[in-house]
């Protein structure tokens, strides 16, 4: 194969954010339609339950939309159904035109799920299912705590929770039921026909048709790719066949090979399309604005690509017993440009955004503007965060 053009790699970075909204400055309302196009651009956005400043969904929007408002998602999802939640590489809100691609989803997560786990074909298993799905027909959305099934059993993995909370899970990664809504971060559930509009719950694609467009719009919203990447974007297209759809689209003339030039210099070996690589010279220069990341945001969760992209070397520690930790419980990426400049440790306590420290990353200076910029984005994240005050712990600012 011939490899069509090098992309040096601050080219590469500008292509790659200005694909996930993070090279120019985010001017719309952030909701209704404003967001449905947000989140149409990203493709999906991560749901997470830990909330020590915002939840992982409300700061990757609000990373784009600096009016975003909680509210905003929860009404696309409950009120509008102009969205739904499922998994991605993990439980994520996804455009509800994206739904009919989510069917070869549901099938092989069933499959996979009932190979996995032969203790799911014991007897009285099927039972439980049928049972959930009947109570849900019959009296409604349900939660976990509504059939008794609020507490896990085990440690072993959510198939070691109460049966009918194992059962509302499994009906709902195979497609037979949808989140109607959320209580708190509880999720309500009901027969998926109740919850998805007609139009996308009856539309129906084949297999090829549907891993098509996964490769097609994985590669739209990454800007660059290797097949594997492009396979993990949506996890819906398995690795060989991601493989195969580059090498016949190679053929095609509908992607190009090309070089990207790596943080260390190294050249990776990637797809894009004429298109994509048209844009690049038009690309403006990233905002100086200081930017408070998700862990979890979509610019960075395939920590390897941001780590060969950007030299941004990032573990969530969570779950990293405290003395092991290197920089703490829950920190948050901050970038400026097209740079990642460093990391924060900061939480909410007794209604004050409690700063604990913040890491630059090699090479990076934290002059006096530099400074002000990162301490005006946390004035920025103080209404979402639901704080009115900021505290700087003594030694915030290392190294």
């Amino acid at each position: 194969m011939t490899i069509r053009a090098l992309l040096k790699n601050r080219a590469a970075r500008r292509l790659f954010l200005d694909r996930h909204l993070l090279l120019r400055p985010g001017s719309g309302p952030g909701k209704g339609a404003d967001l449905s196009g947000v989140l149409d651009d990203l493709g999906f956005v991560q749901v997470d339950s830990v909330n020590t400043l915002a939840r992982a969904h409300d700061l990757i929007l609000w990373s784009r939309r600096g009016r975003y408002k909680p509210q905003a998602l929860e009404g696309l999802v409950a009120r509008h159904r102009a969205a739904f939640e499922h998994w991605t590489h993990d439980a994520a809100v996804i455009p509800m035109r994206f739904y009919p691609m989510w069917r070869l989803k549901f099938a092989r997560d069933q499959a996979h799920m009932r190979r996995r786990w032969p203790k799911w074909r014991r007897e009285g298993w099927d039972a439980e299912i049928d049972g959930v799905l009947r109570h849900i027909a019959d009296h409604g959305p349900a939660s976990a705590s509504d059939l008794g099934g609020d507490e896990p059993k085990g440690s072993g993995g959510w198939w070691d929770w109460h049966p009918s909370k194992t059962a509302l899970e499994y009906l709902w990664r195979s497609g037979r039921l949808a989140i109607r809504h959320r209580l708190g971060f509880r999720k309500v559930y009901d027969l998926a026909e109740r919850v998805i509009p007609a139009e996308h719950l009856n539309a129906r694609l084949d297999d090829a048709e549907i891993i098509d467009w996964a490769m097609t719009a994985a590669l739209e919203r990454l800007g660059f790719a290797t097949s594997g990447e492009l396979a993990g974007f949506f996890a819906i297209a398995s690795r060989d066949e991601a493989k195969l759809w580059c090498a016949e689209a190679l053929a095609a003339g509908r992607i190009v090979e090309i070089g990207v030039e790596m943080a260390d210099g190294s050249i990776r070996r990637s797809f894009s399309t004429p298109a994509l690589l048209e844009m690049v010279a038009a690309l403006p220069e990233p905002t100086s604005r200081v930017r408070l990341l998700s862990p979890f945001d979509p610019a960075l969760r395939d920590r390897a690509r941001a780590e060969r992209l950007f030299g941004f070397r990032y573990r969530i520690e969570i779950f990293v017993p405290a003395e092991r930790r290197q920089y703490g419980y829950y920190v948050f990426p901050v970038m400026q440009g097209d740079r990642v400049i460093g990391r924060l440790d900061a939480k909410r306590e007794n209604g004050a955004l409690v700063v604990r420290a913040f890491w630059p990353e090699p090479g990076v200076r934290m002059g006096r503007a530099r400074l002000a910029a990162l301490m005006a984005e946390l004035e920025r994240i103080a209404p979402l965060a639901g704080v009115d005050e900021i505290h700087y712990a003594p030694g915030w600012l290392r190294g």
